[in-house]
């Protein structure tokens, strides 16, 4: 081979050699990004992402498509996410589920503090006890009493085993001290409609899907489970205030994604989340739904993620729930 020929092929050799560095380290994002959702269409959760995902997605010019895989207390959505390429292109809303599932299960394919890098939390969710809108109960204080005069003649319903609702409910049962029959619901309209009948005495739901039917005269919310009450339900007192003292219980979402997903990914993920829940009519749409902006750091994120597994796990142990 001649020594010009050679020349030619050893500069096309290494110039393919650079092109290949330089095609990876193209800009994030150069493709559509996935979220995953351990849950199905049309919940709260559901909803928060579809309707914030086209504002982040403005910012970031690539579409983020929402993958709804429900099941199995959000194993089901965790663990792929948790094992897929840290490359920014899946990511994971990370929820109350993931850490009540920490608490509730002896084991799981994923670690929810070392396999995932938080990116953002992006709002809370308030719980809150209702009854039926003719039922004898005005406050919650009636229910307890009601519970100690007649030891197991009050249903306490809530949806899910496991969830931050029952466990919820379990946390009620053992700070009042009294003897409630915890009745579980396949679904929020189950328990609604059960409620409303009088069939459940008392209920343990998040506030977003009910919201409506308590506004519209149809339930009664007795209290707040959270620390403030609700802006939208300004006369429905906190558990904390008035009948329970110490008790708050709420739910969470926010984004992650891989454990070994890049920082500069981490950060514009969390400066796009910030700015889309930044704008007012987002804001004013997630408050109508019964939906708190929660946004943080990603350090504020992990902080609260091991702080959330703590503290279901002592919910968890105090009640005397049996891990599965």
């Amino acid at each position: 081979m001649s020594l010009s020929r050679r020349m030619v092929l050893g500069a096309a050799v290494s110039g393919a050699a650079l092109s290949r560095p330089a095609l990876a380290q193209r800009p994030w994002p150069n493709r559509p990004i996935r979220l995953v959702l351990g849950f199905a269409p049309g919940g709260v959760g559901d909803l928060t992402a579809r309707m914030i995902a086209p504002r982040i997605s403005e910012g970031l010019g690539q579409p983020i498509i929402i993958d709804n895989r429900p099941g199995a207390a959000g194993i089901v959505a965790a663990e792929p996410v948790a094992r897929s390429v840290p490359d920014g292109y899946t990511m994971l809303l990370l929820t109350t589920t993931n850490s009540t599932a920490d608490a509730m299960y002896r084991s799981l394919p994923y670690d929810t503090n070392r396999d995932f890098a938080p990116v953002a939390r992006v709002a809370t969710f308030d719980h809150v006890l209702l009854t039926a809108a003719n039922s004898p109960y005005r406050t919650l204080r009636d229910v307890i009493e009601a519970a100690r005069a007649k030891p197991g003649s009050i249903n306490l319903g809530s949806i899910a085993v496991g969830n931050a609702q029952h466990l919820g409910a379990e946390l009620l049962r053992s700070m009042a001290g009294v003897d409630m029959t915890i009745v579980p619901y396949r679904s929020t309209p189950d328990l609604i409609n059960a409620t409303t009948t009088g069939d459940v005495h008392l209920a343990s739901e998040i506030l977003a899907p009910v919201l409506a039917q308590v506004q519209a005269g149809r339930l009664r919310a007795l209290a707040m489970a959270s620390a403030e009450r609700y802006p939208l339900l300004a006369d429905v007192p906190t558990a904390n205030e008035r009948d329970l003292p110490g008790y708050m219980v709420g739910s969470w979402n926010g984004v992650a994604g891989p454990a070994a997903m890049p920082r500069a990914i981490v950060e514009r993920m969390n400066t796009e989340i910030g700015r889309a829940l930044a704008l007012p009519d987002i804001r004013e749409k997630l408050l109508e739904l019964g939906v708190t902006p929660a946004f943080s750091s990603p350090e504020e994120f992990g902080a609260f993620i091991r702080s959330e597994g703590e503290r279901w796990s002592r919910i968890v142990e105090s009640s005397n729930i049996p891990k599965q």
